[in-house]
């Protein structure tokens, strides 16, 4: 079922909220859910993600936060997640007036001897964990 080797959990103030972003907006599915404990398990095209209802109380096992959390979540970091087809998770998050931090781009990025080439866009999710969704553009020489 879970075959990454690598799977981010992601607490969410409002699971539901998360949950219609990621499945309606953004194109993921869920692989497997435990609504009794506020948890799903997504999958985009081979890119994993887990979304958990963040506990309620100081006493909940489930409490995960090092910190008090403050929003936007997770900063300082950003999910790239790779898909076929970018161009179409954009027009769905702007035909839902769903704001972009960043907007469509070609982005090369130099990898040894060779540059590899995103087209890209970043956009946060309702908690402000910051989603960057990319197609490969391929590689080209390094310019000088």
């Amino acid at each position: 079922m879970a075959n990454a080797k690598l799977v981010p959990e992601l607490l969410c103030t409002d699971l539901k909220a998360s949950l219609d972003f990621y499945l309606s907006l953004a194109g993921f599915r869920v692989l497997y859910d435990r609504p009794e404990e506020g948890f799903a398990y997504l999958d985009l095209e081979g890119a994993e993600l887990m979304l958990e209802q963040a506990a309620e109380g100081d006493d909940d096992p489930r409490v995960w936060w090092t910190a008090p959390p403050q929003r936007p979540y997770g900063r300082g970091v950003n999910f790239q997640i790779e898909v076929r087809d970018v161009d179409r998770i954009q027009r769905i998050l702007m035909a839902a007036d769903w704001p972009l931090c960043r907007p469509m781009e070609e982005k090369w990025y130099r990898a040894g001897n060779v540059e590899v080439g995103n087209r890209q866009f970043l956009v946060q999710d309702p908690d402000g964990y910051l989603l960057r969704f990319f197609s490969d553009l391929g590689e080209r020489s390094v310019k000088s």
